[in-house]
């Protein structure tokens, strides 16, 4: 756990399709690892937010242990699958958490401390990253589709970032205006969004940079200026995807 500072590396991406049509490590998840500055990185996995899949689970494995990573991970279905979640977390260099229902994440963590033991590991120098729900978990809310296939707001993300979150920003068509429309009314705070492919870094709460694990891919800050909402967007910087 050697992070310079209290790291999270929030993204719409993390795992690429490979060759065979499999998910493998993407430049954005790779970067996560190097920012552990671990040469090979303890990286757990977990996929809560979708119902512990075990394809997925299996598949992420697979990912890790090929990109030259000590894959473990932190399940709740049908019960937490270690002893003691906190020393858990707290034992790997890289947490990634993985996209489905942010609202039934949340949810499960607080039952089962799972809130409580992120702030831990965060502050103890382990990279928090994640995909989607594994974005806004770390934000004080967004907007999501945990209720339905109309998007909705949910404010009680874990704030360990005091800024709003919305990702998928450029590829589905009620990310942007929803979430420009919950800052302008208040409900979300100011708050930044990325586009498919794309991450935001922060170092404690402040966002330092912006990457890229594709081309055409952007990260946005909007901020509410009466009743409106302002977006401007962010430099990027591009990963290298060869």
């Amino acid at each position: 756990m050697t992070a310079s500072a209290p790291t999270i590396l929030a993204t719409s991406g993390g795992y690429v399709l490979g060759d065979r049509q499999v998910p493998v490590v993407g430049p954005l998840l790779e970067y996560a690892m190097q920012l552990s500055n671990v040469e090979r990185p303890k990286v757990c996995i977990v996929n809560t937010a979708g119902g512990d899949d075990a394809r997925w689970q299996s598949w992420g494995y697979a990912a890790l242990a090929a990109a030259g990573a000590q894959p473990t991970h932190l399940s709740l279905f049908t019960m937490p699958n270690v002893p003691d979640i906190e020393a858990h977390l707290l034992s790997c260099d890289v947490i990634w958490v993985g996209g489905g229902s942010v609202a039934n994440l949340l949810a499960l963590w607080r039952l089962h401390g799972v809130d409580q033991a992120m702030r831990a590991a965060w502050e103890a120098g382990v990279v928090l990253g994640g995909v989607s729900a594994g974005s806004i978990c770390w934000h004080v809310g967004g907007n999501t589709d945990s209720f339905g296939p109309d998007l909705r707001p949910v404010t009680n993300g874990l704030g360990f970032l005091p800024y709003s979150n919305a990702p998928h920003y450029d590829a589905e068509l009620q990310r942007r205006p929803l979430f420009q429309r919950l800052i302008a009314d208040g409900t979300l705070t100011d708050g930044y969004a990325t586009d498919n492919g794309a991450g935001l870094l922060y170092r404690g709460t402040e966002l330092v940079e912006c990457l890229a694990e594709r081309e055409n891919a952007y990260c946005w800050q909007v901020v509410r200026d009466g009743d409106q909402a302002i977006e401007t967007r962010l430099d990027v910087r591009r990963l290298d995807q060869s």
